[in-house]
């Protein structure tokens, strides 16, 4: 029987653009993922989040279900160009009013909110005016936007998270394409990386000196980070695994934890990677209550010499090739999702103590993990024992993690609700409920009883 501590934080997540609809409801600005799903062949079948899941609307159905199911902890995100639709000026009262009564919500309901100010939905007039992540003007109207938040909800939310995965912002966004704004580039991610550490920092400092000590509540980062295992014993592989994770995880992490970029970086890009000025490093460094990671799967590392071809780097989420030359490949007998994410268990339980011994083992929460699946909704109805076996066996190793000594206290379940999967359109499940998206109504699954049976079964 596992049992994790009497504390430990049990939640499930969401992202507005994914989940709310209301594209341009009460006053609310255009983001870049509205321009960019509204751009023909960027997403499945040219579908938008123009209604999603109409959570903007449903929020107190939503909440319920929530209450229901037994969840304690809601992780959400702010629509920034809701609350700010030119990313710049005045406060869109009515859409702040949402996001105040969603709050309101959940704590009547005994769930507690925990709050990311960015996903990804950066607010189109500042892309249109200073190219987004590529401007360090953002970084000021970052911080405005986050003091309007703090300002008007920190009273009831203790738990703030600046950024979300600005890994995919970067390299998605910027360099590759598949995500808002569509760049594709070598040298843009790492700018864009750059100034949303340098948004993340501002957040923090405002926070910490105008409103921590009287709201008395914590802020930090969700980074995402796949766990990369030596393909073998092989020194040269040994360096590719951790290389790869110095260029995914560290990238964003060490500045907070260790004051800088990791050394890797900084020798493999040159001048391609921009530098810290002593004090933006002191604003970085200690500027995260707690390490927030989102974690979904696995893939073996191993070298590769710089002649061969880039075809070799035959999975996805790797960063950019050219500068890491790590080859990324999966066993054939893992099992895998409906989105071909490898289901490895061990992993996590890896990346957790990889956290632990490199970052002094700071207090971490799971922010986001789940699988996609195939659901075949029957009556109402979806059996999916796949997914009971995948939440088994990674709690499994989060509680294996706790027992060598990491300090693991929450996990969050992506996703609450079966939701826009941005380029991936409606196509692929993370959530716990089903959305008919032609009525736009919430029937529970028959196995939306799964999170509770998994921690019953498993004494979890």
């Amino acid at each position: 029987m596992i049992h994790f501590p009497n504390d430990f934080l049990w939640g499930t997540a969401t992202s507005s653009y994914q989940i709310e609809g209301g594209a341009e409801a009460d006053g609310k600005g255009l983001s870049i993922w509205d321009e960019f799903s509204h751009t023909p062949g960027k997403t499945a079948k040219g579908q938008t989040g123009d209604i999603a899941c109409d959570h903007y609307h449903l929020y107190k159905q939503d909440v319920a279900l929530m209450a229901k199911m037994g969840v304690k902890a809601y992780r959400f995100s702010i629509s920034w160009p809701r609350v700010q639709p030119d990313g710049e000026g005045a406060m869109n009262m009515a859409g702040m009013k949402f996001y105040s009564d969603l709050v309101d919500e959940l704590l009547a309901n005994g769930i507690e909110p925990w709050v990311t100010l960015y996903h990804w939905d950066l607010p189109l007039a500042l892309h249109q005016k200073f190219d987004g992540w590529l401007s360090k003007k953002v970084v000021d109207c970052f911080g405005k936007y986050a003091s309007y938040c703090f300002e008007h909800l920190g009273d009831r939310v203790k738990n703030w998270i600046t950024l979300n995965e600005p890994w995919v912002v970067s390299i998605l966004g910027y360099g590759q394409g598949a995500m808002a704004p569509g760049y594709i580039s070598q040298d843009k991610p790492y700018i864009a990386g750059h100034h949303q550490l340098l948004s993340h920092a501002k957040a923090v400092e405002i926070y910490r000196s105008k409103y921590q000590s009287t709201q008395q509540g914590q802020i930090g980062i969700s980074n995402n980070c796949d766990w990369r295992e030596p393909k073998t014993g092989a020194p040269k592989d040994l360096e590719a695994a951790q290389r790869s994770l110095e260029f995914f995880l560290g990238w964003f992490a060490d500045p907070i934890w260790l004051g800088d970029y990791p050394d890797v970086m900084k020798k493999r890009l040159g001048d391609r990677l921009p530098s810290f000025s002593e004090e933006e490093k002191k604003s970085l460094l200690g500027s995260s209550d707690f390490f927030g990671l989102n974690h979904y799967t696995t893939l073996f590392a191993s070298d590769v010499n710089e002649r061969e071809e880039m075809e070799s780097n035959v999975h996805g989420n790797g960063g950019l090739f050219e500068d890491q030359y790590v080859k990324l490949t999966a066993d054939p007998n893992w099992k895998l999702t409906s989105m071909k994410w490898a289901i490895v268990p061990w992993g996590c339980k890896k990346l957790l103590l990889w956290i632990k011994d490199r970052y002094d083992n700071p207090e971490v929460f799971i922010t986001e993990n789940g699988c996609s699946s195939d659901d075949q909704v029957i009556d109402g109805k979806v059996d999916d024992p796949h997914r009971i076996e995948f939440f088994q066996g990674y709690l499994s190793e989060c509680h294996k993690a706790i027992q060598e000594g990491s300090n693991l206290s929450g996990y969050f379940i992506w996703s609450f609700l079966d939701n826009f999967e941005w380029a991936l359109g409606y196509e692929k499940r993370f959530g716990i409920t089903h959305v008919d998206f032609d009525s736009l109504e919430r029937t529970p699954k028959s196995s939306a009883k799964w999170f509770e049976k998994v921690i019953e079964e498993n004494g979890f």
